[in-house]
């Protein structure tokens, strides 16, 4: 599973002309998942996630968590994440996981990080042609990979 969690001011995600989630101060989550992934990957990086130190405290220090901030988040499904490009100029995305798997394990993490934060976290929909507007804050991006938890 990888994510790629960048910090933002706001950010929104929008089908078909119809805004689905909208945030101020937060997180935007980017996630891919490969058939190997497992509720251990999910139960990791949600907690990794939800207790990531990344927003500044009263002395400009990346102290806080988005907990701490009350901060917002948005989940996206992000196969393009596992895109490889050794070969030509296409990228392949045979390692990202079908829908068949990837939806319920997709589906799992929404439910695992809103328990983690204890709140209410909004997202795009699996598979739909999305257009997704951030302000990053800083910027701060941050990638994860569970499959390298160095």
């Amino acid at each position: 599973m990888k994510a790629v969690i960048q910090r933002v001011s706001k950010a929104s995600v929008t089908i078909k002309g119809d805004k689905v989630a909208n945030i101020n101060q937060g997180l935007l989550i980017l996630l891919g998942i490969v058939d190997e992934d497992t509720k251990e990957d999910i139960d990791w990086l949600s907690k990794k996630i939800a207790n990531l130190r990344i927003f500044a405290d009263e002395n400009d220090v990346m102290n806080k968590s988005v907990m701490d901030v009350k901060g917002k988040v948005i989940v996206v499904s992000q196969f393009t994440l596992h895109a490889s490009t050794k070969k030509g100029n296409r990228p392949s995305y045979i390692k990202a996981a079908k829908p068949d798997v990837a939806v319920p394990l997709y589906e799992e993490f929404v439910k695992q990080i809103e328990t983690d934060l204890g709140t209410t976290v909004q997202t795009g929909e699996f598979g739909a042609d999305m257009k997704v507007e951030l302000l990053n804050d800083g910027p701060v991006t941050i990638i994860i990979d569970t499959k390298n938890k160095e």
